[in-house]
């Protein structure tokens, strides 16, 4: 990418990833992230190929690819996927996704993508979320897109526009994938609904025509279902007092979540590809106006996300739970029960103050919350 106006968002080119190389393997904090990630008799190897990776797929070769195999073989029950058959390797996207974890999903599909013989997405992220430089490096290499969130209403609108102008660059005419969020941040109370904000700035790159310009990206719905939600006590917590005070992060909260997400126990995980939206957005009558029109593409992504949202155990007693009933009896069983109530009593031991039924039903509901959306789209 030359355009000189990209250079604060987009991804480190091979030159910048060469020059990042020796940063990462000299950086203090790099060790401890090997020790966990592989066995001390790999180290050397690992990092004698990182410093002769000359571009992203080397990079992610040395690695990315075997770092997130083991953090899903250390910390899940097995990963399954589904809907590869939906996109072709020669194809562009913009992969428009449900979000759980903050590091996770996008790398799991970027696994996913390597295994199955496709080119790995850029990948949106918060700048935020950039919270040391190994992040930044190891994030920049990885292919990561900085969205930077913060400033005055015209300050964010100019990152917005430069971000769609970026995204489709990169999809329409260098023909790659980008992965995206289809909301602001992950979906703390499970409830997965596209925000139609994002939806609005893919189009200010094609404010003429947007229906057809959103069309021109390519969209399609990606969904990752965690069996062992990650992160669920803190997503508790934030739910919890959200609900009482203007919620302020600590310092060093999502770094936390960053960390937590990578190394507590998920259970299983599959990620479903879904189909590509534009015969549906074809569909969509020409009299709409703007803001009628995505409304609309976003509830078909939230009605294939739905559809594809992989059930677990977990869900389906969560729901019974909440219920009071067992409509869904025939799906778990006691270690589904047991599994649940560690995850709930780590969400208890997390928000001690407060009132510990009104925490069981946040849980719950974050756990029930994509039941209660596949029920819908059946009805």
């Amino acid at each position: 990418m030359s355009e000189p106006s990209f250079n604060k968002i987009r991804p480190y080119n091979a030159g910048e990833i060469q020059e990042a190389v020796p940063r990462i393997v000299a950086n203090p904090q790099f060790q401890p992230l090997l020790d966990y990630l592989f066995p001390p008799e790999k180290h050397k190897s690992v990092i004698k190929e990182l410093l002769h990776a000359r571009n992203v797929q080397d990079f992610q070769q040395a690695l990315t690819l075997p770092a997130i195999e083991g953090i899903v073989q250390k910390t899940s029950d097995g990963l399954t996927s589904s809907g590869f058959e939906n996109i072709s390797k020669t194809g562009h996207y913009v992969f428009i996704a449900n979000h759980r974890d903050i590091s996770l999903d996008s790398s799991i599909l970027g696994m996913l993508q390597l295994q199955h013989g496709f080119a790995t997405s850029q990948i949106t992220w918060g700048n935020n979320l950039m919270v040391s430089q190994l992040i930044v490096d190891l994030g920049k290499c990885n292919q990561m897109i900085t969205v930077f969130r913060e400033g005055s209403p015209k300050e964010k609108l100019i990152n917005s526009q430069k971000l769609s102008a970026y995204i489709r660059q990169v999809v329409v005419h260098e023909n790659k994938t980008v992965w995206i969020a289809h909301r602001k941040g992950r979906a703390k109370d499970g409830f997965d609904k596209t925000d139609v904000s994002i939806l609005k700035m893919l189009s200010l790159s094609r404010t003429s025509d947007v229906k057809s310009g959103l069309m021109e990206l390519n969209l399609v719905p990606v969904t990752v279902s965690y069996e062992l939600e990650p992160c669920g006590s803190s997503k508790v917590k934030e739910i919890y007092y959200s609900q009482r005070e203007n919620y302020v992060k600590d310092e060093d909260e999502d770094f936390k979540s960053i960390i937590g997400g990578v190394t507590l126990p998920k259970g299983r995980i599959h990620l479903s590809i879904g189909k590509p939206v534009n015969p549906d957005i074809e569909q969509i009558e020409n009299s709409l106006n703007k803001n009628e029109l995505v409304e609309e593409i976003a509830a078909i992504i939230d009605k294939q996300m739905y559809r594809n949202y992989h059930l677990w155990p977990t869900n389906y007693l969560a729901y019974d739970l909440l219920e009071s009933s067992g409509r869904f009896s025939g799906h778990y069983d006691q270690k589904t029960k047991d599994q649940l109530n560690v995850r709930l009593n780590m969400a208890l031991q997390e928000v001690k103050t407060a009132d510990p039924e009104e925490i069981k039903k946040l849980f719950y509901k974050m756990y029930a919350n994509p039941v209660y959306n596949k029920l819908k789209v059946k009805e």
